[in-house]
């Protein structure tokens, strides 16, 4: 049975749709490019690459909606990003077929995982502190890339952050909601987002038959595996703990995992929790009332499913607004998130440093072995909180013999 909810009214809705739909914008225009990019060095079809965008968007949005209407938390999921970065070198080199298998293998080790129970034990592990560190590392260089454009685009950036300052300080409910809505028609004014030949078509999905091979294996699927287990699923339960919500890990790996694994032959790489993009639906932006933002979760995969049935349509029409928009849009919408995580990780005087250490050493994006910032950040910052925080045993100094005094 889902949990019980609280009465939702027609106001409740819009803020959270609103987050959702965010949400969506950024992860399609800031990281969608990534996806095309990968199926041009695979040399894909045009009808591959649609079935691609479908199979990810479908999946991506029935997960989230079944996992947040189960849950009654705002879980968003997502195309793992990393992984996406990684197959535009790696499907240089490996059929697309045996790509394919590569990405079936890899859902089933999430299923598999899941099913064990270990994630969930290793992620309660984590200190608040560190938690709180990592996300806002994590954050970071979204929030400064929200003042980042304004030397290219003075006016849209100028426009954006004061007319965020100032519904902040007038109505903060609406603060978001109105840079959104203010920046589409900027930018519809100036001519910079085009929709005049925007036709809808639905996508049709192609199945391709998996090949197995050991040289995928190795060089896809156990890559695949790390990247996204490290560099989307860890950070993404930090973000739903930092935020006060408290799903188990193995439900969500299950479900993305079997989501993966029936998408795969359609093209679908992988799918998994979403942590950058979720975080503007977890926090106090979505909704005052915690117990009301899972309505984000809900529209985002109802946003996605709508993408992935029109294909690589809708996908370029967010793909084609301006990139200073879409950094600026982020940031500020993540900013009451990076406050709260720095709070946070302050909180308490005995892992301060160790949490600035995590936050800091997230922040500095670190990318060895082909693994992420935010797996070496929460890594550097655990050794800190361990060697910081652990408990220090002191030999105990016996008192010399016959002397009856043992302090000497």
């Amino acid at each position: 049975m889902p949990p019980v909810i609280s009465p939702i009214r027609l106001s409740d809705l819009t803020h959270p749709t609103i987050a959702g739909l965010i949400s969506v914008i950024v992860n399609y225009g800031g990281t969608f490019i990534l996806v095309f990019q990968a199926a041009k060095v695979a040399g894909l079809s045009p009808e591959l690459t649609a079935s691609w965008v479908w199979s990810v968007s479908i999946g991506v949005g029935v997960t989230g909606l079944f996992l947040s209407w189960r849950y009654r938390e705002p879980i968003i999921t997502a195309w793992s990003t990393p992984a996406a970065a990684f197959l535009v070198t790696a499907l240089a080199t490996t059929p697309y077929a045996e790509a394919v298998g590569a990405y079936m293998i890899s859902a089933v080790a999430f299923v598999i995982l899941g099913l064990s129970g270990y994630f969930e034990k290793v992620i309660r592990l984590i200190p608040p502190g560190i938690a709180s560190g990592l996300l806002a590392g994590i954050l970071l260089q979204f929030g400064i890339g929200a003042f980042g454009g304004a030397s290219a685009d003075p006016l849209l950036v100028g426009l954006l952050v004061i007319a965020y300052v100032v519904l902040k300080r007038l109505s903060a409910r609406y603060a978001v909601v109105g840079i959104l809505l203010l920046g589409l028609v900027f930018l519809l004014l100036q001519g910079r987002v085009e929709l005049s030949e925007l036709r809808l078509e639905f996508a049709i999905p192609v199945f391709t038959v998996p090949e197995f091979s050991l040289n995928a294996l190795l060089s896809v699927a156990l890559p695949l595996f790390l990247i996204t287990l490290t560099g989307q699923y860890m950070p993404g339960m930090l973000v739903l703990r930092n935020d006060g919500f408290r799903t188990s890990a193995n439900p969500i790996l299950t479900v993305t995992g079997l989501g993966s694994l029936v998408m795969a032959p359609f093209g679908s790489h992988a799918f998994n929790l979403a942590a950058i993009t979720a975080a503007i639906a977890t926090g106090r932006e979505a909704h005052e009332d915690r117990r009301k933002r899972w309505i984000a979760g809900i529209a985002a995969g109802c946003f996605y499913v709508l993408v992935g049935v029109f294909g690589v349509t809708l996908a370029a029409v967010f793909m084609a607004f301006p990139a200073t928009f879409i950094t600026t849009l982020a940031g500020l919408a993540l900013l009451g998130t990076i406050g709260g995580s720095l709070a946070g990780a302050m909180a308490d005087p005995s892992s301060r440093e160790a949490s600035l250490i995590t936050f800091l050493a997230s922040a500095a994006n670190i990318n060895l072995l082909g693994i992420g910032g935010a797996y070496w950040g929460l890594v550097i910052g655990l050794v800190a909180y361990c060697v910081l925080n652990g408990p220090v045993h002191r030999p105990r100094r016996s008192g010399l013999a016959g002397s009856g005094n043992p302090a000497e």
